[in-house]
């Protein structure tokens, strides 16, 4: 009986950023008026946390959900490319890629 190919659910990026002191020292009329230019297509969901009172590491996580790495490629290159990161108001901590419930799409495919 041939194996079944494992069907991955989209990709997910965790984008890790600190805001930089150029950004916080603007006012947040100002602030939104920037970030409103650093959406990405259609194709890749993007869902925002703060969490600077809670972590020294970063002082937010940007959640980036696209249908292929290809979507996500463009997504990031995109987003390095707005005043976000070129100013810089905002500097990458780390860019953790993942699949959600990947583990399960495997062993229904080709695992245990």
């Amino acid at each position: 009986m041939p194996q079944e190919t494992p069907r991955y659910n989209p990709l997910t990026l965790f984008v890790l950023v600190r805001a930089l002191p150029a950004w916080l020292a603007l006012p947040r009329e100002r602030r939104r008026e920037i970030a409103a230019t650093a959406t990405p297509d259609d194709s890749t969901q993007v869902r925002q946390f703060d969490c600077e009172a809670f972590s020294a590491m970063c002082s937010d996580i940007w959640m980036l959900t696209g249908p292929s790495a290809g979507a996500l490629n463009t997504a990031m290159e995109r987003l390095r490319d707005t005043a976000l990161f070129a100013h810089p108001y905002f500097e990458f901590v780390a860019i953790l890629p993942a699949i959600e419930d990947g583990f399960r799409d495997f062993e229904a495919g080709a695992g245990s």
